[in-house]
Parts: structure tokens; C-alpha cells; sequence
């Protein structure tokens, strides 16, 4: 992120709400219906969910000492990532939106920080965000930059 920061490019966080699973933990998994693509998730798979829900109760014991929900807690933690971090929460619900908006006024230390970044440190979720056969920059036919053409 730092070499990207260096060059003037802006991050837009895609799911920083992790499906859901910021607003709920677990109990994300039995408020689905039962054809929610989420279900199929890796992240929330059985043998994913127990060790993420541990990560999740972490981050919900800070948002209570923060005096916010685990899901404006994500959100200001990428709002305090700089001004070129730019998070995409969908929200289908005017109240969620209301909550997100909410994150804005989240305020935290350089040491609250290190702490969510040490519970999201690289390799701490167990499970890919997506299935394998979803969509992404990894399966997508761009051709090769040395064929594009400037206008």
C-alpha cells in the first residue's frame, strides 16, 4: 500500500464489510436465506468460520470500548488509511447506511491501529473473500498492457 500511496493511487476497498460478516459474525450464516450466494463463501465455510468468528469477537470487544459496532470500526479503520482509501460498503438498508456514515465519527489512536492491524495481519482470516470461479482481476481477459494503443 505504501508504494501505491508513493505514487498517487487512490484504493478503493472493495468489500470492506466483509459480506456481512462485520454487521453479524457468525450469526451472519443463519440469517441467510437458504439460496445466499454468501453461504457458498470460503470465509464462512465450517471449517473457515470458527477461527474467523474469534477474529471477529476481537474486533467487536475493541468496537465496545470504542462506543461503535465492528462494522464502523472497519470503516474507520480505512478511513484512517488517508485520504486516497476510499471503502464501498453495499448496503441495501437506509439504517445501515445511516451506521456507516456513523464510522466517520470514530476516532483512533495510532495504538488502536496497531491493534487492528495485528488482528487482520496477513494470513490471520482463514478462507478466500470469493469462490474460486468468481470473477476477479486473477481470471479477467485484459490483454496485455504492451497491446494497448493510446488514443
Amino acid at each position: 500500500m505504501e508504494c501505491m500511496k508513493e505514487l498517487g493511487i487512490g484504493i478503493v476497498a472493495y468489500s470492506p464489510l466483509g459480506r456481512g460478516f462485520f454487521s453479524s459474525g457468525a450469526k451472519l450464516i443463519e440469517d441467510l436465506s437458504k439460496d445466499d450466494y454468501r453461504k457458498t463463501l470460503p470465509r464462512l465455510q465450517p471449517e473457515n468460520l470458527e477461527h474467523n468468528k474469534k477474529l471477529f469477537e476481537r474486533v467487536k470487544d475493541m468496537a465496545t470500548r470504542k462506543n461503535c459496532t465492528p462494522s464502523q470500526l472497519s470503516l474507520a479503520w480505512l478511513h484512517h488509511q488517508g485520504n486516497d482509501v476510499c471503502p464501498i460498503p453495499g448496503t441495501t438498508k437506509i439504517q445501515n447506511l445511516n451506521q456507516n456514515i456513523g464510522a466517520l465519527s470514530v476516532k483512533l489512536t495510532p495504538e488502536d491501529m496497531a491493534e487492528l492491524e495485528f488482528i487482520a495481519s496477513a494470513g490471520a482470516v482463514k478462507g478466500d473473500l470469493n469462490r474460486a470461479d468468481y470473477r476477479t482481476w486473477k481470471n479477467s481477459d485484459t490483454p496485455p498492457l504492451s497491446t494497448w494503443k493510446s488514443a
